[in-house]
């Protein structure tokens, strides 16, 4: 047995990469975690939209109890309304029935003898009657969540949204404490077993508490996937993973949810079969180890050490007689140093420019992102349909996305973003009925562009701020952008008046947005700034493409 040196306290690598570099970059361990940690990341796409399906919104009007009236009193007990054009059953209000049933035993005919604008209207005294064309129930359906309470079912997704915002809080102390694996697995249990309680609510403020403790171990297994997989992994296959792994894995999830919903038509149905999809990941956790930086990082130098000559016998490679000393850990000085906090952000009139705009730039492409996503069931007469869409049109986002960091200015391409997107929102109310598929074809390169832009702003960002900012920086922005993401579900709810305000609305932000991107520094090709001195300014005229060996 190799003796480890007796190495105390809390210490870092002079060069980990390069230390570690015996093991090799993509062989078996590699291609293993590289495998596990996507395949854990597939059950949080079906976790993450399932709302989109049990808690849609069926056709519904006032239920009419089982009384004596003809059959010409009985089809018109509902009033008609005009909404957005269209004339349809009211769905909160009928005919007073006592009125209706006097009538009836008069024998008088509605539309003939009585007017029936006259008669004076109620509310759904008795209920709602549900159509089940589409879905045999939703929490819609189960909770009432219609007419006065119509304002839960939007409620219910934002409090999904804060459970995001909780859990990316919490999620880099607690990771930092206890580890990345302790973190992941544990937020993978949480998240299924708060699925599956879901399934037992029998409220929906029970809905909504386990609901919001789902958001919180949804968002947390994901950080403390991405994290475990992008410091176990190095090189390129690091990259890769972060860069698109791990998106397309939550895509993959994401295209698999209306799969789930076309064949359980019961939202409790369909919760219950996702629950088991969440906790198979659990059995990963004999095959996943600890990340070894943050045991150096933690002085656990030995269990470092072992990890990394299993791996070496598991890629068929020989380890070094002794992987970390003296010469290769250093430790951490606890000198005196300038502490940065917040406030630094809008300490001067440079920085405070690019932080306010980098704040409006999350919030709209959260907003966009999300507002859109929760719609997908309005965006065609099937919602399935819809929903697949919308998770399809994310992967060519991402390549989109990877393809435009490695060749292109990140301020032009941030810009075209905002622009055409913004353009494709604003021409869906030009597009005649007829041409349905057109004004599917535009919101998706709506959520093409939002998509998008997301994956390129964690790059963007992360360049433009120095070092002694970065993290703050990157988690202020993140609370800010999660804001809009908590007010997005209410987006679409204010089209009941007219059809395409959300879309004017959100494709008006998104153009300002795109035009405040102009003032935004440009970073491709350039290192990373390490103080506040050293960030990058706006400069105009810069182009699009880097130069590589006279091709672009």
């Amino acid at each position: 047995m190799k003796e480890i040196p007796q190495i105390f306290g809390s210490w870092k690598m002079m060069n980990y990469e390069s230390v570690v570099a015996f093991v090799g970059q993509w062989r078996c361990f590699q291609k293993l975690i590289f495998f596990l940690l996507c395949t854990s990341i597939v059950p949080n796409g079906l976790v993450s939209f399932n709302i989109v399906f049990v808690g849609d919104n069926p056709d519904h009007h006032c239920r009419i109890p089982e009384v004596n009236l003809t059959q010409e009193w009985l089809n018109a007990t509902i009033p008609e309304e005009v909404v957005n054009g269209k004339l349809g059953r009211s769905k909160c209000s009928r005919y007073r029935l006592d009125v209706i049933r006097n009538l009836s035993d008069q024998g008088l005919v509605p539309g003939r003898d009585v007017n029936l604008t006259s008669l004076e209207q109620e509310g759904c005294l008795d209920g709602w009657t549900y159509s089940k064309e589409t879905y045999q129930s939703t929490i819609v359906t189960e909770f009432d969540l219609v007419c006065s309470n119509q304002w839960k079912s939007p409620l219910t997704s934002t409090i999904y949204l804060l459970g995001l915002l909780v859990g990316a809080l919490i999620t880099g102390p607690l990771s930092d404490r206890f580890g990345r694996k302790p973190v992941f697995f544990a937020m993978m249990a949480v998240q299924a077993f708060s699925v599956l309680i879901q399934v037992l609510s029998v409220s929906w403020t029970m809905f909504s508490i386990f609901f919001c403790i789902n958001g919180i171990a949804r968002i947390s297994s994901y950080i403390s996937c991405f994290v475990l997989g992008t410091e176990i992994l190095t090189g390129k296959v690091r990259v890769l993973f972060s860069s698109f792994g791990i998106c397309l894995s939550f895509a993959i999830g994401y295209m698999l949810l209306p799969l789930f919903a076309y064949f359980l038509r019961d939202w409790k149905s369909l919760l219950f079969a996702i629950f088991p999809t969440n906790l198979m990941s659990l059995f990963f956790w004999w095959f996943v180890p600890e990340s070894p930086r943050w045991l150096l990082s933690q002085g656990r130098v030995a269990e470092a050490d072992a990890i990394l000559r299993k791996v070496a016998r598991m890629n068929n490679v020989e380890a070094p007689e002794i992987i970390f000393d003296e010469t290769t850990l250093t430790k951490e000085k606890t000198t005196t140093r300038v502490q940065h906090n917040v406030f630094d952000l809008v300490k001067t009139r440079h920085i405070r420019k690019i932080t306010l705009i980098i704040c409006l730039v999350w919030f709209t492409l959260r907003f966009g992102y999300y507002g859109l996503t929760l719609n997908t069931s309005q965006l065609h007469a099937n919602p399935y349909i819809s929903c697949f869409m919308s998770a399809a049109i994310e992967i060519p986002a991402y390549v989109f996305a990877w393809l435009a960091l490695q060749y292109c200015r990140r301020r032009p391409v941030t810009i075209l973003v905002f622009f055409t997107g913004s353009l494709a929102l604003f021409l869906i109310q030009l597009v005649p009925e007829h041409l349905s598929g057109l004004a599917v074809a535009l919101e998706l390169m709506g959520k093409f562009t939002f998509t998008a832009g997301v994956c390129l702003l964690y790059v963007y960002g992360a360049e433009i701020y120095p070092t002694v900012l970065r993290t703050t920086a990157t988690g202020t922005c993140g609370i800010l952008s999660r804001v809009g993401s908590s007010v997005a579900p209410f987006l679409f709810s204010i089209g009941d008046s007219f059809e395409y305000l959300p879309y004017i609305l959100l494709g008006t932000l998104t153009l300002a947005t795109g035009v405040a991107s102009f003032f935004l520094p440009e970073t491709f090709g350039k290192q990373l700034p390490q103080s506040i001195e050293e960030m990058p300014k706006a400069r105009r005229h810069e182009t699009c493409l880097k130069k590589k060996s006279g091709h672009f």
